[in-house]
């Protein structure tokens, strides 16, 4: 059997919940990406102090070039690739990392447990760093690829009670990480109410992502107490943000706030 990395990844998510030291990651939709584009991406991430690249979609339709695509762009920098898988084949061991999703905000059993007992093999013998994610998908105003492929309803954006009651059982049963997504093409993103309630009365890092559009916007979900902001679909319609919008998030980590007690 391989041994599981060392937490590093992990580790270091802790350390920015702890220090409020938010992060940016990007999110990538593999199937709009070749594999040659791999270098100049990362390239571009580089300049913007990008923290970590998000790879997964709802569907990937080519296994080869998702794989090409990571390796063309980890051997241009050292950013951590993390998988934010929507199905079992999305796993391979070229990446540096894995959320391991569970939908916590759904009553799907099939993505609460039973996609994981189909993926479990590849991703035990993967080698990647395993971060077991509470993903909970809020309702940002319009029907998301997500709450779609799910078949479940996501959490109503105006009630961060039930965001944070699925958070605490998330960390009750154990995982390491918490994912609140208004999904790719949401009208809002999730609200800075429901994400201070939630990264204030929790434990675990928090990446929050879906609906935004703006640096503004971003550092807003950074102010409120997001560990990691994700941005994904406006970086594909304008990827000029791409800078202005890593800045905003890395602006609030400069602030130096207070550390938890």
């Amino acid at each position: 059997m391989v041994s599981m990395n060392t937490h590093s990844i992990l580790a270091e998510l802790q350390s920015r919940k702890k220090d409020r030291r938010p992060g940016f990651a990007m999110l990538l939709d593999p199937d709009k990406m070749r594999p040659e584009q791999g270098p100049v991406l990362a390239r571009k991430c580089i300049d913007a102090r990008v923290d970590y690249l998000l790879v997964g979609g709802s569907l990937v339709l080519n296994y080869a070039h998702f794989e090409a695509f990571i390796c063309n762009f980890k051997a241009v920098c050292n950013i951590p690739v993390l998988l934010f898988p929507g199905s079992p084949a999305q796993v391979t061991p070229h990446a540096d990392g894995l959320l391991y999703l569970s939908l916590v905000s759904g009553r799907n059993p099939e993505l609460l447990i039973g996609q994981h007992v189909v993926s479990a093999p590849a991703v035990r013998a993967s080698g990647l760093e395993i971060l077991s994610t509470g993903y909970i998908v809020v309702d940002g105003g319009r029907p998301t690829t997500v709450s779609y492929m799910s078949g479940s309803s996501p959490v109503p954006a105006n009630k961060p009670d039930i965001a944070l009651c699925t958070a605490w059982a998330s960390e009750l049963l154990g995982h390491h990480l918490l994912y609140l997504d208004a999904g790719s093409g949401a009208a809002n993103p999730v609200s800075e109410e429901m994400i201070r309630m939630v990264a204030g009365q929790t434990r675990n890092p928090l990446f929050v992502g879906g609906g935004m559009r703006t640096p503004q916007a971003a550092r807003q979900a950074a102010e409120a107490g997001a560990t990691i902001v994700v941005v994904g679909n406006v970086l594909e319609k304008s990827p000029d943000l791409l800078e202005d919008m890593a800045a905003a998030v890395h602006q609030v980590a400069s602030m130096q706030l207070p550390t938890e007690a």
